[in-house]
């Protein structure tokens, strides 16, 4: 009798060398956003935050053991829980100045934007929930702002500075990124690591200098290189005061 061939995937019929490419789990939703200043969040650090995440799971698994991994973990939803805390705290007290007013309804927005993305790990899925929570802050400020409750430049204070929450925030997961990088190199694979999880550049200046602050934080070192954003925040905190 004719032995019976046995068909082998058409994915896994790949030239000696070549590596298999990982087949992640992924989420494909559409983000709708409204205000600016998530609009800003969304563009300049999303991807990159995702390819952060998505590259310190794949780095960790290959220097280090389990428990280095949870301890990883944690930390970024340490990070990630203490910005949602206090924006949830930051919402619920613009709520109530809204009712003691008597305010219900909120705006609309002239330009929403709707981005496309993937949902990758639980912490990409925490960081647009963040973004989704900036946007409905941000929509609170512009209701008590429309209303004469709050000045102009109570409104520009308050949205730059959750703007820069959510990028520092970012930034230091970059950071963490990037000390898995080096970690990976002192131990000899960083050939292995570069295969399976090509570096990506930090194009946004401010979002690598806080990369590199919170790199240096983490070494010891007492030195801030903030200047290369320095020009990047003044143009945007002028720009929320005319907007």
């Amino acid at each position: 009798m004719a032995e019976a061939a046995i068909a082998q995937p058409e994915q896994t019929q790949q030239s000696q060398g070549e590596r298999q490419p990982y087949s992640r789990p992924v989420f494909r939703q559409n983000l709708n956003v409204n205000s600016l200043q998530a609009q800003r969040v969304m563009e300049r650090s999303f991807d990159r935050v995702s390819n952060a995440l998505f590259s310190l799971d794949v780095i960790l698994r290959i220097i280090g053991d389990q428990k280095e991994i949870d301890q990883v973990e944690e930390i970024i939803h340490g990070h990630i829980d203490k910005v949602s805390e206090d924006m949830t705290k930051a919402m619920d007290q613009l709520q109530k100045v809204m009712t003691d007013n008597g305010i219900e309804a909120v705006p609309g927005y002239s330009a929403p934007v709707n981005y496309p993305i993937e949902i990758t790990s639980p912490q990409v899925a925490q960081f647009a929930h963040l973004i989704r929570n900036l946007d409905k802050l941000m929509s609170l400020v512009d209701t008590l702002w429309l209303n004469s409750i709050l000045s102009s430049q109570q409104r520009s204070d308050a949205t730059y500075e959750w703007q820069q929450r959510l990028i520092k925030l970012a930034g230091r997961i970059i950071g963490m990124e990037k000390r898995a990088r080096i970690s990976a190199h002192t131990k000899g694979k960083d050939k292995e690591v570069a295969e399976a999880a090509p570096e990506q550049e930090t194009t946004d200046p401010e979002l690598s200098s806080e990369a590199d602050a919170d790199l240096e934080s983490e070494s010891g070192s007492k030195a801030k290189s903030k200047a290369a954003g320095k020009k990047a925040k003044a143009e945007e905190k002028a720009s929320d005061a005319t907007a």
